[in-house]
């Protein structure tokens, strides 16, 4: 009986759907790592998990849960913009707004924060996103890192509790952000930069 119950568990394990698939952390493992190797996002795992923050410590035992396709979100308003139309002028309407003054809570040239700087940009799109990072995290349809395109808001953890940061994928593995350590606008690498990395929560997709 207690081989069966054994064969059993590690069946349900295999199987496509099962919901008790763990992953032991491992040096040199971020959860955006673990996330991407899994085919699931960093937020996702974090809600499974209960992690207050993005750090993981080696010898920890994450639930990876049932890895499905990405949940849909309600879209922002959009003005008839296609997502060709769109990813191609993201980048243009992103650097009308570069090398502004870094300043928490503004909204304008003589100052910027890093979800009024998404929204700037994509006011130029002809959508209207809400004020602040974690309002934005809950608009469009959730994105994949693998999939992601120009355009795609990217959302990440830098003080430990849930979204705090938000930027716009410009494409070739770049974004535009405001960069309260840089102190101003910029293009800069995202995934390939380990600081961000280690932060990354996930992506929207509002172009429709």
């Amino acid at each position: 009986m207690n081989a069966l119950r054994s064969l059993l568990t590690v069946l349900a394990l295999c199987t496509p759907g099962a919901s008790a698939l763990t992953y032991t952390v491992k040096p040199g493992d971020t959860l955006s790592k673990i996330a991407v190797a899994h085919h699931t996002e960093p937020a996702d795992l974090m809600r499974l998990n209960r992690l207050p923050s993005t750090t993981v410590k080696v010898g920890q035992r994450l639930n990876l849960g049932n890895v499905a396709a990405p949940t849909a979100w309600p879209r922002a308003q959009a003005t008839g913009l296609s997502t060709s139309k769109g990813s191609a002028f993201v980048r243009t309407a992103a650097s009308r707004f570069l090398g502004i003054r870094y300043a928490l809570g503004g909204t304008g040239k003589g100052g910027i924060d890093c979800s009024a700087f998404t929204r700037q940009v994509f006011q130029q799109m002809g959508i209207q996103l809400p004020r602040t990072a974690a309002a934005q995290w809950n608009v469009g349809q959730a994105v994949n890192s693998r999939d992601l395109q120009a355009g795609d808001l990217v959302f990440f953890n830098t003080l430990g509790h849930g979204v705090s940061h938000v930027g716009v994928y410009v494409g070739g593995g770049m974004m535009a952000n405001a960069n309260s350590y840089q102190g101003r606008t910029v293009i800069e690498p995202m995934l390939s930069n380990a600081y961000w990395a280690a932060r990354y929560l996930g992506a929207r997709r509002v172009l429709s």
